[in-house]
């Protein structure tokens, strides 16, 4: 059901100081930073030859990444995406599976632009899961 790797993800304390690192220590290419209110992130993301890193630092201290810098003060991996052909198909098999899909179920557009749905760690290993309809 899932396709390619489409991004793994990093908690950031600070947006500046990590796009910085990616760009000026490794020579990446980064993206301007886009603000996501309704996720509660900014983020940038590392383009690489066969993915992409998103960078997510908090928009405010509601934000979901606010509590993990809170227990991650250096940042760390927040989630890996998927990418699949039907977002919807995707959550009814997750669903049917019994995996917990996280929210109210129902795909919400990511920094793509594209319908996304999150995964319940506990269910995957410990890792929190995206899938982005492509």
């Amino acid at each position: 059901m899932i396709g390619k790797l489409n991004h793994v993800a990093i908690a950031v304390p600070n947006l500046v100081e990590a796009s910085s690192v990616y760009n000026d220590v490794l020579g990446a290419k980064v993206s301007e930073p886009i603000a996501m209110p309704e996720h509660g992130v900014t983020t940038v993301f590392v383009e690489l030859p066969n993915t992409k890193i998103e960078l997510l630092e908090a928009l405010g201290e509601d934000s979901p990444i606010a509590k993990f810098i809170e227990n991650n003060p250096k940042g760390g991996m927040h989630h890996i995406c998927y990418e699949v052909e039907d977002i919807f198909k995707a959550r009814d098999e997750m669903i049917a599976k019994g995996v917990t899909v996280l929210g109210s179920g129902e795909p919400k557009n990511g920094a793509h632009n594209k319908p996304v749905i999150f995964m319940h760690p506990k269910d995957f290993m410990g890792t929190l899961i995206e899938l982005e309809q492509v």
